[in-house]
């Protein structure tokens, strides 16, 4: 790589914001949702901002919650490229590729199969039940992780509640956490000021790009076993029709893929006939 060009990719969720509890702020039919955006925004600056002060050249921004146009456009800074709307082949990860130094996940949460943390969920609340690749249960910040580590590229930095923080350092290593609140239930949590999480992003993202060297990427091979359990055995049954999809009981199916072909595969499964079900 380059040393005078470090480019950074940030992948910005919005359950794991500071203040964020649930639906009045993540969808836009929620009272607090057009404050929330900016909040949410907010600490993608400051992510951003963290970069730069460690760096950064070229900066990635994909906009990942719900439908892909939560980032307030004229909000952010006008030199970096922004990732919006679906579908899109790599998902949460679309834009990354080889030549990116490191990643960033912000706003992120814990998975589906963690009883803990703030809107916990793997893609789709309303699916799937349990996500996991080799027998390791995921979320999407795992899922995240894996391709970037596809392209070589290691995630250093993640922000979110403290259940999502901890479920992802265990999953991935130790990279650096931004703790900006902490669950109290699934819709409920006591949390940071938005002055206060915008300034441990940006502390945490100049300290783990500054380790980037040190962190690997997440690589579990490019032969991965995803197994989705869904919420709905009509659902499973419905997937299944697909070539190469195997059924691997009432409610569970089974693809078998590299990183890329695991993010499309899921990306096909949200949207596929069974999410109305």
């Amino acid at each position: 790589m380059n040393p005078n060009n470090l480019r950074i990719y940030i992948s910005a969720d919005m359950e794991g914001v500071a203040g964020v509890t649930g639906p009045d702020q993540l969808h836009p039919d929620g009272f607090e949702y057009k404050e929330f955006r900016k909040v949410f925004t907010a600490e993608v600056v400051a992510a951003i901002d963290g970069a730069r002060e460690a760096g950064a050249t070229h900066i990635v921004v994909s906009d990942s919650h719900g439908n892909g146009l939560n980032l307030v456009p004229e909000l952010l800074p006008p030199d970096i490229e922004l990732v919006r709307a679906w579908p899109r082949p790599l998902g949460m990860m679309q834009g990354i590729d080889h030549s990116f130094d490191a990643a960033l996940l912000i706003g992120y949460h814990s998975s589906a199969g963690n009883p803990a943390g703030i809107a916990a969920h793997t893609m789709s609340s309303k699916l799937f039940s349990s996500v996991k690749v080799n027998d390791i249960e995921v979320g999407e910040a795992g899922l995240s992780a894996l391709v970037a580590g596809h392209f070589g590229v290691p995630v250093v930095m993640v922000s979110g509640d403290d259940a999502a923080v901890t479920e992802i350092t265990k999953l991935l290593g130790p990279i650096e956490g931004a703790v900006v609140k902490w669950p109290i239930s699934h819709g409920s949590a006591r949390s940071l000021m938005p002055e206060a999480s915008r300034k441990l992003i940006r502390e945490k993202v100049v300290a783990g790009i500054g380790r980037r060297d040190e962190l690997k990427p997440y690589d579990l091979g490019d032969a991965l076993t995803l197994e989705l359990a869904y919420k709905n055995a009509r659902a499973a049954e419905l997937i299944a029709f697909l070539p190469d999809v195997d059924r691997t009981g009432s409610h569970a199916v089974q693809f078998v893929g590299g990183p890329v072909e695991v993010s499309m595969f899921i990306e096909v499964a949200c949207s596929y006939p069974s999410a109305t079900l």
